[in-house]
């Protein structure tokens, strides 16, 4: 025995003999089955689901099923494109599930969405045009900045049809007319901000541009108890400085995909068949309570609605959020 195991052990000896006088040796002992016990804990062990043939299975089907999430991003075009929640089997769920229900019994697949790495908070401040195009979605964005004659008419479709939109508010408008804009959130609707006199926000001060939007989130807040999440300003019209001021007042900036021009009061034949052919997976439409609206509106839902696209509010559309995603099947 070389020196430094000699020590070693006489060292141990010493301890144990000091122990022994205390009449601590077997706590001693037990320490060190203790301590051996936890480091065989973390040592690698077969685990015996993963010789499983059933879990072999689950786990093939789940690698050809995985749809991958798709990342926010800035779009050269169209700015700020929403990410979109990929989908897959939970394997571990559904194998669960499988050996509790017996061999015999089909495979009942647990599903779980995948979160992109990438989302619309992480992007620096840009406005949004549409959804992200993988998401069969479409928004319909109603801005009320003046009369309330449609208004009525076309709450009473969206209900007939079962669909809710967001509604834009001019902030003057909504201060004059509080009782028709508690109507439109009694129906389910989204409400948001359409600053407050419907100026040109890209030939305001920074300091007006921030009051004609804080002025109607404080008042969507004290009207509605509505915290406000989007600002559509009004003509379409900003520049970056308003899409900074809406972003530092927790506000994302929202345009529109395809807009129904229904101001110039054309057919409501003529919207229906516009919608028809440019709808898209992602489209914002923005309409107003005008006559042409009201009156084109059931058709607008029917043939969005026949191509396959669920009508959702705004936040809806741009959610992360799987459209109809099964979480069992």
């Amino acid at each position: 025995m070389n020196g430094r195991r000699t020590a070693i052990v006489l060292a141990c000896f010493a301890t144990i003999v000091g122990l022994a006088q205390t009449g601590a040796v077997g706590d001693y002992f037990q320490d060190v089955r203790h301590h051996l016990t936890a480091q065989t804990a973390f040592e690698p062990q077969t685990d015996e689901k993963q010789l499983d043939p059933l879990y072999k299975q689950i786990q093939e089907k789940a690698e050809a099923t995985r749809i991958p999430p798709v990342d926010a991003v800035v779009d050269r075009v169209w700015k700020a494109i929403p990410g979109y929640n990929g989908l897959e089997i939970d394997v571990d769920e559904t194998y669960k599930r499988a050996k509790a229900q017996g061999a015999t019994a089909p495979i009942t697949y647990v599903y779980r969405q995948i979160p992109p790495k990438v989302n619309l908070g992480d992007l620096a401040a840009e406005p949004i045009y549409k959804g992200n195009p993988k998401k069969p979605m479409v928004s319909l964005m109603i801005n009320v900045a003046w009369g309330d004659e449609y208004i009525v008419p076309m709450l009473d479709t969206l209900d007939a049809e079962n669909v809710k939109a967001t509604f834009f508010f001019d902030g003057s408008w909504l201060k004059k007319n509080p009782e028709m804009a508690k109507e439109i959130q009694k129906r389910g609707h989204e409400l948001e901000n359409h600053a407050y006199t419907h100026p040109n926000m890209s030939q305001l001060s920074r300091e007006r541009a921030t009051l004609e939007i804080s002025k109607t989130q404080q008042l969507l807040k004290d009207t509605l108890g509505v915290t406000n999440k989007w600002f559509a300003p009004p003509s379409g019209d900003f520049n970056q400085q308003t899409v900074q001021i809406a972003a530092s007042l927790g506000l994302k900036t929202v345009l529109w995909t395809l807009d129904t021009v229904d101001w110039r009061k054309p057919s409501p034949d003529s919207i229906v068949n516009k919608i028809s052919a440019k709808v898209e997976p992602g489209t914002l439409i923005l309409m107003h309570p005008t006559s042409s609206s009201s009156q084109a509106l059931k058709g607008m839902i029917r043939v969005i609605k026949a191509k396959g696209l669920v009508l959702g509010t705004v936040s809806q559309t741009l959610s992360p959020e799987r459209v109809t995603a099964p979480k069992v099947e």
